[in-house]
């Protein structure tokens, strides 16, 4: 059965609100001096209202839809799984080839070192322009990484027997490390990659979380904008009430039946109804707002005075709860037990990263490396008995091409090969850190334990919601049904003289609030379905 098919025997439809408070607001004064109309001033002509924008009907899948693309709440956490993802890429780009370059110059003066140097120089002026380029990159297993680079070199001196001056020089070299034991199965840069991806999984996790929590959140308060719209027709109702007593006494002393005072008591009851529909409307307002700032865009420019209108009312069906299906369901899908396993997971790869940091260091390096030599060679005769510098009988001419076919032609090969070993004595770094990363292992089992209870008694407690509405619905209905027969007996006995009016408002307010508690027995029940699905994926909350 519809919401609107059981409100049709709480609150029948009534017209529009009169306009007594509109008449006791407007300050109107009625002078006691007698004036004319001539000496009233001249009534102004209203300027014509303004037409009432058309309020916006929206039902409750639509109000989900519609904050699933507005609301500020969901636009900023979509954003985390985009941040966690460049995290992502910003872990693996240390595993990106690097190329590097850079040139130097430099010069050198210094007292000649050779005893075979003669000719009484005084200083030795050597001068260096060198360039290098290469490629290195961190590999993503094993922790290996490699270094490929080519230098070139431009030396000149005037050192007497120099062979070559100027000299050109040229060598290739690619270099290989290889760690053996630590940093084997598992480094730093590994180990923060695995990281940045189980960040980036928790932020898809607390996506969905929020996702779930603002649906909660939007079919909430479209229930309590739904209650606050029947709390203001309850109110209305109430009103009509009071006012009808009003004119019944009034009829009643002008025949001399009732005592004039008794007409001061009904003018109190309808002025305190009055007042509480100024509360209902209020409240519609208020709820109006809540539930605009959860589903609509803040940006458009009718975001405060667009009126919001309940385009459908919440179904009122018995429904059977499986409680036990829905724990397992809660302990396989909640988003907080899902970020605590994620955290587990964290202390899991920090447990082996320090295991793994215990070991000895183990290092296997291979280095391979050709070389190529050029420039202005020198020739020297022996020297003279007279002494003096050594002459120069002969000089070639190698170029840079040369040199370079002699590094490509692996003419002059060189190769390298170690291994490097230490052990740290007594109490690591690592000892320490893993000891820690156990107890926090420890630490987040016992959460995990107490979180997966904590969660069966929320869906317990869910489920006892649903049921105990349930039971509200119908004890409200009859009490409902009950507090009506009874107002319509005072009537008839208020009719014949064997009740008074303050008995009868007496019971036109027990009549008030048993339609109210009614409508929010129903508008509970609703709200604890809505608990119970949402209370399977997400925490309480919201």
């Amino acid at each position: 059965m519809r919401f609107d098919q059981r409100l049709s025997g709480i609150l029948p439809r009534t017209g529009a609100l009169v306009p007594v408070i509109v008449l006791f607001a407007s300050g109107l004064g009625v002078s006691a001096s007698g004036q004319t109309p001539q000496e009233q001033p001249a009534a102004q002509v209203p300027a014509p209202a303004t037409p009432a924008a058309a309020p916006l009907r929206i039902g409750q899948d639509e109000a989900v839809k519609m904050a699933l693309e507005n609301n500020l709440g969901i636009q900023t956490e979509r954003l985390s799984p985009q941040i966690r993802a460049l995290a992502v890429s910003q872990a693996y780009a240390v595993y990106r080839p690097v190329l590097f370059a850079g040139t130097s110059r430099n010069s050198n003066t210094a007292p000649p070192t050779n005893f075979l140097q003669t000719g009484g120089a005084a200083t030795v002026t050597s001068g260096n322009f060198s360039s290098r380029a290469g490629l290195q990159q961190n590999l993503p297993w094993m922790g290996g990484s490699y270094t490929a680079s080519l230098d070139g070199y431009r030396a000149t001196s005037d050192e007497p027997l120099a062979v070559f001056s100027p000299q050109l020089g040229s060598t290739m070299n690619f270099q290989y490390d290889q760690p053996l034991l630590r940093d084997f199965r598992i480094d730093s840069l590994r180990q923060s990659v695995l990281q940045a991806q189980n960040q980036q999984d928790v932020a898809d996790i607390q996506l969905a979380e929020r996702v779930t929590q603002t649906s909660r959140a939007v079919r909430n308060a479209y229930l309590n904008l739904v209650a606050a719209m029947s709390g203001l027709q309850v109110a209305e109702q109430s009103l009509n009430l009071a006012r009808q007593a009003l004119r019944n006494n009034e009829r009643r002393v002008e025949v001399g039946t009732m005592a004039p005072i008794d007409i001061v008591a009904a003018e109190a009851e309808v002025a305190r109804n009055e007042e509480n529909v100024i509360v209902q409307q209020g409240n519609i307002e208020a709820t109006e707002d809540a539930l605009r700032t959860l589903i609509m865009n803040p940006s458009q420019p009718d975001f405060w005075t667009t009126r919001l209108e309940p385009a459908e009312q919440p179904l009122l069906t018995q429904r059977a709860l499986d409680v036990e299906s829905a724990i397992t369901n809660a302990l396989t899908n909640r988003t907080d037990l899902a970020q605590l396993r994620k955290q587990i997971e964290s202390t899991d790869i920090s447990i082996k990263f320090n295991q793994n940091q215990k070991l000895p260091s183990l290092d296997f390096q291979a280095r391979y490396g050709v070389t190529g030599v050029g420039g202005t060679r020198y020739q020297y005769g022996p020297e003279p008995e007279a002494g003096g510098p050594r002459p120069i009988i002969a000089q070639s001419q190698r170029s840079f091409g040369d040199v370079l076919r002699d590094v490509f032609g692996n003419d002059f090969r060189n190769w390298t090969v170690s291994l490097a070993i230490s052990y740290p004595l007594g109490t690591s770094v690592a000892d320490a850190a893993l000891a820690a990363s156990r107890l926090q292992r420890q630490q987040a089992q016992v959460s995990m334990r107490d979180l997966e209870v904590e969660i069966a008694r929320q869906v317990r407690e869910a489920g006892r919601q649903v049921s105990t509405t349930l039971k509200r619905v119908e004890a409200t209905r009859k009490s409902r049904e009950l507090a009506e027969r009874s107002l319509e007996a005072e009537e008839k006995r208020l009719e014949v003289g064997l009740s008074d009016s303050f008995r009868l408002f007496q019971f036109q307010r027990d009549l008030a609030t048993a339609r109210q508690a009614e409508l929010n027995a129903i508008i509970a029940y609703n709200r604890a379905l809505i608990n119970f699905e949402a209370i399977q994926s997400v925490p309480a909350g919201l």
